[in-house]
């Protein structure tokens, strides 16, 4: 019998810990995936993690009890689409700390094609945070320069744009062991990188990447897998099985700050005003997106109406 979720809002000290620990390995890994795509053609490294990520663990895992074109249609997107054009836009199209920001702007898309699709109301609330994040988006669009172009933008929002689909089609069939349905939707992340890599990058450019990569290229793939997969997801997963959604989502705010953060201390990223402004209005946005409900659900709790 699965273990009910804690009424608590509060996380106990060791799972703080673990939380924080998924934060920093999902907000550093944009210096990793920086590391990788100097050294691999980006739709190849792209397609190395989820070859990591699908073997050998595909074998230890059971698939989860979930359609197969429901996998495959999330394997398409997030690997595809998600990780392919940001890989690509990583290669020299944005800096590695603002794409572990724009990438935030997932959660409005969700919402956009949760009302398309499934006709979900659209609140208030939502619209603000949505308004706050399309600023903070705008501020980085007037400030590009060389190290981040409108092109790169155009594919991480693109990226956030497929991640949102993914997340339609992993909402369709809800608690699934996520660390299984992430490593059996690789097998349908694979083939079609694979076949963009020939068909973008060549067979050439990647059979020299493969034979001349220095080994903290190989690590890097390697962590896509290790670090992200099955330690991030796996730890995401199981606590998000103990507590409520509201307690544990709030924590993604850090990802684009260690993002940030691990982009200036090891890359050298500037850190100017504007990206700080930018960062206040779409962590703004996400806050509002994230944590109103809570408030005022805890309100509504205090005050409930007159009967």
């Amino acid at each position: 019998m699965a273990k009910p979720v804690q009424p608590s809002s509060s996380l106990s000290l060791r799972d703080a810990l673990l939380t924080l620990a998924v934060m920093v390995v999902w907000g550093t890994n944009f210096v990793v995936i920086h590391i990788g795509v100097e050294h691999f053609p980006p739709l190849l490294f792209a397609c190395l993690r989820f070859t990591f990520a699908l073997l050998p663990a595909v074998f230890f895992l059971k698939r989860p009890a979930v359609p197969w074109s429901k996998l495959a249609a999330y394997g398409v997107l997030i690997g595809a689409g998600q990780f392919g054009l940001l890989f690509f836009a990583i290669k020299g199209y944005i800096a590695p700390g603002l794409a572990s920001l724009v990438v935030q702007s997932q959660p409005f898309f969700t919402i956009l094609l949760a009302a398309a699709i499934t006709h979900e109301r659209v609140q208030p609330f939502q619209i603000a945070g949505l308004l706050l994040a399309a600023v903070g988006i705008g501020v980085i669009l007037w400030h590009t320069d060389g190290s981040t172009t409108p092109i790169g933008i155009m594919l991480v929002l693109g990226a956030a744009l497929c991640w949102a689909g993914g997340n339609i089609v992993s909402r369709s069939t809800p608690g699934v062991d996520m660390l299984a349905y992430v490593v059996w939707t690789s097998l349908f992340a694979v083939p079609p990188l694979f076949a963009l890599s020939l068909l973008v990058e060549g067979w050439p450019a990647m059979r020299e990447a493969v034979s001349t990569a220095p080994p903290a290229a190989w690590a890097a793939a390697l962590w896509q897998a290790v670090g992200n997969v099955m330690f991030g997801y796996a730890v995401w997963g199981w606590l998000l099985s103990r507590y409520a959604a509201a307690t544990v989502a709030p924590t993604a705010l850090l990802v684009p700050i260690f993002g940030m953060g691990a982009a200036a201390a090891w890359l050298g990223e500037p850190l100017p005003g504007w990206k700080f402004m930018a960062a206040g209005l779409v962590m703004s946005g996400l806050c509002i997106n994230i944590l109103w409900p809570r408030f005022a659900a805890i309100r509504a709790a205090r005050h409930p109406p007159a009967s």
